[in-house]
């Protein structure tokens, strides 16, 4: 089976061959080594030489040099509103204190859905709407802003990232 042994970020992919894409939710794009499959049939193992964050726009590297693109898949999440920045601050305080994953921006907090967390957001005031869209949680403060490495005792581990939103339209393309 052929592998990706590296992978180039998004900022820094310029040229190469797009040859599939992996749509993965923000725990799958946590990895170091798993057998994938593209949405267009290729099968390769990712064997990166640590856990790594892969994020949205990444390219993996095969062994020939042929690239698999990397695209964050939409999830079931809460996107949380307040009436002010005052008490956005304060339901993010409060969603901290729980240690729930957040995606924190700058009018909008987005957490993976859960009704006791909506009914807690709702009960202090705030407005908790389901949403569908890629998750791009906060980083550890212990890590730059660059992921934590978190064991969630499901056999796997995972390093949650802080990505930068962007849009490219969802689309596997070629940079020549």
């Amino acid at each position: 089976m052929i592998r990706a042994r590296s992978l180039i970020r998004r900022d820094a992919l310029q040229r190469g061959e797009i040859v599939d894409r992996v749509v993965l939710d923000h725990g799958d794009r946590h990895r170091r080594r798993i057998a994938m499959r593209g949405v267009g049939g290729l099968a390769f193992l990712l064997d990166l030489p640590e856990a790594t964050v892969l994020e949205d726009g990444d390219a993996l590297v095969l062994e020939d040099g042929r690239l698999v693109w990397v695209e964050a898949a939409s999830e079931r999440l809460l996107e949380i509103r307040a009436s002010s920045d005052h008490a956005l601050k304060r339901l993010i305080w409060h969603i901290g204190n729980r240690h729930v994953p957040a995606e924190i921006g700058a009018e909008s907090v987005w957490i993976a859905h859960d009704h006791v967390l909506a009914e807690m957001v709702r009960g202090l005031g705030g407005q908790a709407e389901p949403v569908e869209r890629p998750f791009r949680p906060e980083g550890g403060a212990y890590q730059g802003g660059h992921g934590h490495h978190h064991g969630h005792g499901h056999g796997h581990d995972h390093d949650h990232d802080h990505a930068h939103p962007h849009d490219h339209g969802g689309r596997p393309h070629r940079h020549d």
